[in-house]
């Protein structure tokens, strides 16, 4: 099934398709979920409607964007990663977000090792990028477990700082 992107030991990740709008309000609807994301404001059905149709525009554009992770015993949507370019910066750049009962088990980790290791291989990317809150140590631990490395603390127009890891191909 070309909708598949890549399987890890407890993950299979795959394109969003129409039916990911229900998994997608709770996760990104969740507020102790988006606490780090953005300014930390849940997003709206409408803006996960929206989302669909970028991340479908992203797959035409780039072959990559957002995609759902399910649980390969269940099939459950358990959360959501991807490589992205925020505002059009020339970087992918790493984002993922789980269902808070997912949390603490290892699985953010283990699908950001096997979303670098996909970027590499189908997309040719040698280096990619992360940002997090300098608060966020939990989402800074993943980040390091995956084999990324913590660079410059970049400091933000309105004030607050963001904390930059980057991965190299090697």
């Amino acid at each position: 099934m070309d909708n598949i992107i890549f399987e890890s030991e407890r993950l299979r990740c795959r394109r969003w398709q129409p039916t990911d709008l229900a998994p997608l309000l709770l996760v990104y609807g969740d507020a102790e979920a988006m606490r780090w994301v953005g300014d930390g404001t849940p997003i709206s059905q409408a803006e996960c409607e929206e989302w669909l149709k970028v991340t479908e525009h992203n797959y035409r554009k780039r072959g990559y964007g957002m995609f759902a992770l399910e649980d390969r015993i269940s099939g459950q949507v358990v959360g959501f990663c991807g490589l992205v370019h925020p505002a059009g910066q020339p970087e992918a750049e790493v984002k993922y977000a789980f269902l808070r009962a997912c949390w603490g088990r290892g699985l953010a980790t283990e699908a950001v090792k096997a979303l670098l290791s996909y970027g590499a291989t189908h997309h040719a990317l040698t280096r990619v990028i992360a940002t997090v809150a300098p608060e966020n140590q939990a989402s800074q631990r993943v980040l390091l477990k995956a084999g990324m490395a913590k660079t410059e603390l970049r400091h933000n127009e309105d004030g607050s700082a963001t904390q930059l890891f980057e991965w190299l191909a090697r």
